[in-house]
């Protein structure tokens, strides 16, 4: 199985890194600048709980060297989103599944949603049949290029499809990751698997970006980890709302990201210069919201004072 990662950060990098650590799969990275350079010269290098490991997967800067594959999974950040769809046309093959493994809500998400496809890019060259829902589960970082470290020790990749059947396409993909390190998990809820992770995001990223401090640290304050558990209550209501139901504990599955001290890929992108992933984490569920007619005062604060924080900081 041929499967290309298009996006080399850190989460792009592990996934693309345990993915050829499998040996089942060709795998090959889209990367660019020392992180290209890097996985050319050394591989990719993970050091995690499980271990420290590298692995050597393929990278190209251009799409155009690799050809079509059998799969490609898109870990770039939201705003990239349109620069991928863009570039993506050499990979695809005529029946080549697209896995967009991003934070907050996708770009298929809605028709109404329109400022995370402007223009509908994305739809238009990528398309809805070809695309795959992912979520992923994994704190880490690049501490250097081509040097990932993952804080994490329970890390996986859901794949999901949008009309929610359990494919051959999702099941290969799963089947492929799973292993020591990071799991592979095909769902048939891929909305709800999205917002059980969305609610940490709505936690933890409008705060930290106000204390410029990783969670463990953000949240040793018992007044900051009661607005967190508030947000998440907020999101738990928004989710619901919506008919995505969140199963089992959330406020376990908050308290046990809150001690690691990692710092939430928004206040990186924020501290690295880059574009920040606003409407995908924060702008999109709060206009969600609005038009389910649910209460959320707490994040609506937070999300303003981020908001300032972010443009001002």
């Amino acid at each position: 199985m041929k499967i290309t990662i298009f996006g080399a950060g850190a989460i792009g990098s592990h996934v693309a890194a345990r993915l050829a650590s499998r040996g089942r799969s060709e795998v090959s990275v889209i990367a660019r600048g020392p992180q290209l350079e890097a996985i050319r010269a050394r591989g990719i290098t993970v050091e995690a709980p499980d271990g420290r490991f590298t692995a050597h997967p393929r990278a190209e800067q251009d799409a155009a060297a690799l050809g079509p594959q059998d799969a490609v999974i898109v870990t770039v950040k939201a705003p990239a989103i349109t620069s991928v769809a863009e570039a993506i046309a050499p990979l695809l093959g005529p029946g080549t599944p697209v896995v967009f493994v991003v934070n907050g809500i996708p770009w298929w998400w809605g028709e109404n949603l329109a400022t995370l496809d402007p223009g509908g890019v994305v739809r238009a060259k990528v398309g809805l049949a070809r695309t795959i829902g992912g979520v992923v589960w994994s704190a880490c970082t690049v501490t250097e290029p081509g040097v990932v470290k993952v804080q994490s020790a329970a890390n996986r990749v859901i794949f999901g499809e949008l009309d929610n059947r359990m494919s051959p396409r999702i099941q290969a993909l799963a089947e492929a990751l799973e292993g020591p390190g990071m799991g592979g998990v095909a769902t048939t809820d891929i909305r709800t698997a999205i917002w059980t992770k969305l609610l940490n995001n709505l936690t933890n990223g409008p705060i930290c970006l106000l204390t410029r401090q990783d969670m463990k640290t953000t949240f040793s304050d018992p007044v900051v980890l009661a607005a967190a558990k508030a947000v998440m209550h907020e999101g738990l209501a928004i989710a619901a709302a919506l008919g995505h139901a969140v199963p089992g504990d959330p406020e376990a599955q908050i308290l046990r990201s809150v001690v690691i001290a990692h710092k939430p890929s928004i206040l990186q992108d924020l501290e690295a210069g880059r574009s920040l992933e606003f409407e995908a984490l924060l702008n999109v569920p709060l206009q969600l919201a609005r038009e389910a007619g649910v209460a959320a005062p707490t994040f609506e604060l937070l999300v303003a004072l981020a908001r300032q924080a972010a443009r001002f900081g």
